[in-house]
């Protein structure tokens, strides 16, 4: 008989149990932090595709093309937005983001024929001016909204969720709302900044269409009305939202980033993005509204073969945040200036952390100059740096969703489907509704 194990840990008070427990104790605190969920989840990962052999024939690369084009907001606008990719750039806001950070996005954006956002706090003129095709958002908070700007706009999004928080308000602690970010927002310096969970103008979906309707008026029904929900009661969220008018439907999964929130939303609010795409469009099926009304799905979207996946299982388009982050230099050991890679060791070492394990946008101390307002710290990312980096990252993105298409047979990397996926757990079976690689087989129906 073997000698018992004094040293097993358990599974249910493990480590982070016992951490997070005792840091309650102490302190008597919720902990709040930046990105996305930590947590494994089924994801695009568990999903892989039919390419063709024998039985169909694929697509050769260097002769034949695939286009990539992607048109949202034909169902209303007279004017909807026409991209180049199907890969948008998510709503960040100046204030979790530098200035020159979303000048950075903007420029890389215009490059690659695609569109950026806003963010929660109003539009900057650094940002307008560099970005081709902009989003204005939003939100229950009004922070920055100011109708002129909105007018300049080449789509609204109606903002009722976030991914990382659905049925929460968004934070911007004190430290991060500078001079500059305190004026925008109407708002004294240096006090931490909570928006509402909801709008204040309407008490449940019926107002989201006058709503819908009042921004289509201000803008004389030139651009795109979008809707974005976090993932939770998708088929029915994505009904109310059509029903009350939008052109686009943006659909953000748990694996959704933010800058700042409550850590039990982050791992333990809405579901995943692969689950959430699904139900998305069949809510659009049920209304006879699929490819009428576009879908934007985003959360935790990192790779080409992501977007590939996405658009197979029905979207028009992805939405990346975390990953344009990532691309910027977030959570590398160094950054640039003067031409020069400077170590940044110690500066995630002065958070608690390091590279590559970073969360800490909500302290607007980023060892990179992303999520800050700090006037040294932006000066580590400048907006030259940003957009190359960016730009290449999106280039890779796409250049893989065609290769992928094209293995498939697909001219168009709109024309992939369902039935070029197949799943290799159970569990992305069901959510995904495409069959278990091997078999016939999709979980939950007969």
């Amino acid at each position: 008989m073997s000698a018992p194990n004094h040293h097993e840990e358990s599974a249910a008070f493990g480590r982070q149990s016992l951490s997070y427990i005792r840091q309650a104790a102490e302190y008597g605190l919720y902990e709040i932090r930046g990105m996305g969920a930590k947590r494994r989840v089924p994801c695009f990962d568990d999903l892989v595709f039919l390419t063709a052999s024998a039985s169909r024939y694929p697509l050769e690369g260097y002769r034949e093309k695939c286009v990539s084009n992607t048109v949202l907001g034909t169902r209303f606008a007279k004017q909807p937005v026409e991209l180049e990719i199907p890969i948008t750039i998510a709503g960040m806001s100046f204030g979790s983001l530098s200035a020159n950070v979303k000048e950075a996005l903007g420029r890389a954006a215009s490059e690659m024929g695609t569109s950026t956002t806003t963010g929660d706090g109003g539009m900057t003129p650094e940002e307008r001016q560099s970005s081709k095709t902009l989003v204005y958002q939003c939100l229950p908070s009004r922070y920055g909204f100011n109708p002129d700007d909105l007018r300049k706009a080449n789509a609204i999004e109606m903002v009722i969720g976030q991914g990382a928080k659905p049925g929460g308000g968004g934070m911007l602690l004190g430290q991060k709302v500078s001079p500059r970010v305190a004026g925008m927002r109407t708002l004294p310096e240096g006090i931490d900044q909570r928006s509402a969970c909801r709008h204040p103008d309407w008490t449940g979906p019926d107002d989201l269409k006058i709503k819908i309707d009042e921004l289509r008026e201000i803008t004389d029904w030139q651009v795109p009305i979008y809707v974005k929900l976090g993932a939770t009661r998708v088929r029915d969220d994505v009904k109310l939202a059509v029903k009350a008018g939008a052109d686009v439907v943006v659909v953000d999964g748990m694996q959704g980033g933010t800058a700042a929130t409550q850590q039990v939303f982050i791992e333990h609010a809405g579901i995943p993005t692969l689950a959430a795409l699904p139900l998305a469009v069949e809510a659009l099926e049920d209304m006879n509204m699929f490819g009428e009304v576009q879908l934007i799905i985003s959360g935790g979207i990192r790779t080409g073969a992501d977007v590939a996946k996405a658009l197979a299982l029905g979207a028009d388009a992805v939405s990346i945040g975390q990953g344009v982050l990532v691309a910027l230099g977030c959570n590398h050991d160094s950054y640039v200036q003067d031409g020069q890679d400077i170590d940044a060791t110690e500066d995630y070492s002065k958070l608690g952390t390091a590279a590559g394990f970073c969360h800490h946008c909500h302290t607007g101390q980023c060892p990179v100059g992303i999520t800050t307002q700090d006037e040294v710290l932006e000066r580590r990312l400048t907006p030259d740096v940003g957009a190359k980096r960016l730009r290449n990252y999106l280039q890779v993105l796409n250049m893989e969703l065609t290769t992928l298409a094209r293995a498939c047979g697909k001219s168009n990397v709109h024309h992939l489907e369902k039935e070029d996926l197949v799943a290799l757990t159970v569990e992305s079976a069901a959510m995904a509704k495409v069959p278990l690689a091997g078999t016939n087989w999709i979980p939950g129906r007969i």
